[in-house]
């Protein structure tokens, strides 16, 4: 190689460089941060907790690209340190026409409202945790794949997504299996700051997928059907929904499932929230998949939003559960933004 050659090279390499690090410095990138710490007594005992940190990152990449990343660290009994770290959302998205774009990477799954709109950040969730069908595992809550996805269509804002990605049991690289999974939802807003909405997921569960650190005995046909109306207006906050689950095994024929929960809460001034949170999850017999253990839950708190990253929430709450018994927990919490 001469030295002219040389020189043309690390010319170009430098031009490659300085133009990359321009582009850089003229993104739009976003780092926030998110964190909560709990205390509840449950049993005559009180403990202190810590809540995940999540660490969110978004950049606009030119007119048309932009990156969303999510990192969450957080408590793990199993790991040697006692915390690990979980990458939870990596989304390149590509807006090829109006409203409709393409995303692919890592997703939350868009089966339901929840899953869909509060993610790590408990300061954005209007009760201290989630739902319990998170806490039972009905809903798949990630999905790596694409996805289109359609928002704010027409006079009644109408959006869509359809989801085709790794399934249940796979990993965050490789699916497990040869079937995908698929999500299709759509929802309307017919007034401002309501949303209607309807979903489906399919998916194959295949024998031997470790998920929920059991190992699935037998292949699993799951399709589920969710429905959701939210409102949150100025005085009332309103979110319900359901999901019905049907899970078919060779062994147990098809086996049918319904959870659901009802949140309302009634803000009485721009700083101050009571609500109210019910939950209910209904299993057969025959289910293999899930817990299987029929649950009532009873919560009722108070949300005191300081600013919009500072916000604090106490709660009291009942839960009813077939085998396990009887639980009655106060749980408070300080969520921030930074």
């Amino acid at each position: 190689m001469t030295r002219l050659t040389q020189r043309i090279i690390h010319l170009v390499s430098f031009l490659i460089c300085f133009l990359f690090t321009f582009q850089l410095i003229a993104q739009r990138t976003q780092i926030k941060g998110f964190v909560a710490v709990d205390t509840y007594l449950e049993d005559g005992k009180v403990s202190f907790g810590l809540g995940e940190q999540d660490l969110f990152i978004t950049s606009e990449l030119n007119d048309n690209f932009s990156f969303l990343g999510e990192t969450v660290f957080k408590y793990s009994p199993n790991s040697p340190t006692k915390f690990n770290v979980s990458v939870e959302r990596i989304i390149i998205n590509y807006n090829y026409l109006g409203n409709h774009n393409v995303l692919i990477g890592k997703h939350h799954t868009p089966i339901n409202y929840w899953n869909d709109t509060y993610h790590h950040g408990r300061v954005f969730f209007p009760t201290i945790g989630r739902p319990l069908l998170f806490d039972a595992n009905i809903i798949p809550i990630h999905t790596t794949g694409l996805e289109f996805m359609g928002l704010n269509l027409g006079k009644l804002k109408f959006g869509y997504n359809f989801l085709i990605g790794n399934g249940i049991g796979s990993s965050d690289v490789t699916d497990n299996d040869k079937y995908k999974s698929i999500t299709a939802a759509v929802h309307i807003k017919p007034k401002d700051k309501m949303q209607v909405g309807l979903s489906f997921y399919s998916d194959v569960i295949s024998e031997g997928a470790v998920e929920h650190g059991l190992i699935i005995p037998e292949k699993i046909n799951q399709q589920l059907y969710t429905g959701t109306v939210a409102h949150f207006g100025s005085k009332f906050e309103f979110l319900a929904e359901g999901t019905f689950a049907a899970n078919r095994a060779e062994s147990t024929g098809m086996v049918n499932s319904f959870s659901s929960y009802l949140y309302s809460g009634v803000r009485l001034n721009e700083k101050l929230v009571p609500y109210i949170r019910l939950d209910y999850l209904d299993f057969q017999d025959e289910e293999i998949y899930f817990d299987n253990e029929d649950t009532f839950s009873f919560l009722a708190g108070l949300r005191y939003e300081i600013n919009f990253l500072i916000v604090v929430k106490m709660e009291y709450q009942h839960v009813e559960k077939d085998a396990a018994g009887n639980r009655d927990i106060f749980n408070t919490q300080i969520a921030i933004g930074f």
